[in-house]
């Protein structure tokens, strides 16, 4: 088989290193622009046009990620530029929602117990016990309930704040309070003190984050959103600060990355800044679980992971 590889600023020798041990049968390159040369599978990371241009031999496309709206905006841009008969496959999990959680967790412990607060306090030399918040009523909302938004949940459950949890369709999940679809997601929001965004990033979710769900959290709320930059109205966002509606910020993602150095968001110190990495790719896991599907999809089998397109997840 022909495996096609395409991951820009990572050490592309080592990927194909640990491909070619997982796959020793396989015939491994890594995609150059002009390359139009037969391949039954192509495993990328936010491939450019001309790499999926008119490729129908390819029988699956791998994302090294769990979301895959960098790809699907191609197809939207220009429909038809997806192999017609090739899956789109996602990673699932491979050590992503360990590192979430803890990245999540962090985040809202550290406006629990007002460490944002305190450390405002040591920069102007001032000695202030602050009130903490009461952990009873500290509920935390969490957007988009997948692999990754159902272990976040039950985590920061563990520790004894109220969760609820939104979704498109119904969920169950033990300890927590779950909303879907679209006539429950004001319900869902309300009295919110904490939203955290892991919804995956589609034409229906795009801007979700705007002026209008700020309004129906509870006043002083914090954002925490891991998942996309173009989930975020990003004016909306600098408003609520500054109204007060909004406490503070806690983004990883944005719509334009790196984040210009001119940003308004550098300059808003309640805004806390990091650059995409709550989850990580890492090269091991991620590896062995594509090598296992590609081995299947050989073998004429199934695969979990497979993307809908018309969904965008």
């Amino acid at each position: 088989m022909k495996i096609l590889f395409y991951m820009p600023h990572a050490d592309a020798a080592a990927w194909l290193h640990d491909f070619a041990r997982a796959l020793p049968e396989a015939d491994l390159r890594e995609w150059q622009p002009g390359d139009t040369a037969p391949a039954d599978f192509a495993v990328v990371w936010r491939p450019p046009r001309e790499m999926l241009a008119g490729r129908d031999d390819l029988r699956a496309i791998f994302n090294l990620g769990a979301g895959v709206d960098a790809i699907l905006a191609l197809e939207s841009e220009q429909p038809g530029i997806l192999p017609r008969n090739a899956q789109l496959i996602r990673l699932e999990d491979t050590g992503m929602a360990p590192q979430m959680a803890e990245y999540v967790a962090h985040a809202v412990l550290r406006y629990l117990r007002r460490f944002d607060e305190y450390q405002t306090l040591q920069s102007e030399r001032r000695w202030e016990v602050l009130e903490p918040h009461p952990r009873e009523t500290f509920t935390v909302g969490v957007l988009g309930l997948g692999v990754l938004g159902a272990h976040v949940a039950q985590t920061l459950a563990g520790f004894g704040m109220p969760v609820r949890g939104y979704s498109r369709g119904a969920r169950h999940i033990e300890g927590i309070t779950t909303f879907a679809g679209e006539a429950q997601f004001d319900a869902f929001l309300d009295g919110v003190k904490v939203l955290v965004n892991l919804l995956p990033h589609t034409p229906d979710t795009a801007g979700v984050l705007n002026a209008r769900t700020f309004s129906k959290l509870a006043r002083g709320a914090y954002l925490i959103n891991v998942a996309r930059g173009g989930h975020l109205v990003e004016q909306d966002l600098l408003e609520a600060l500054a109204s007060g509606q909004l406490a503070a910020a806690t983004l990883d993602v944005f719509r334009e990355e790196p984040l210009p150095p001119d940003h308004l968001f550098w300059r808003e110190p309640r805004i806390t800044i990091t650059p995409h990495i709550s989850a990580l790719t890492l090269r091991e896991e991620s590896v062995a679980q594509v090598a296992r599907k590609i081995t299947a999809l050989a073998r004429g089998e199934t695969v979990s992971g497979v993307v809908n397109i018309e969904r965008g997840y």
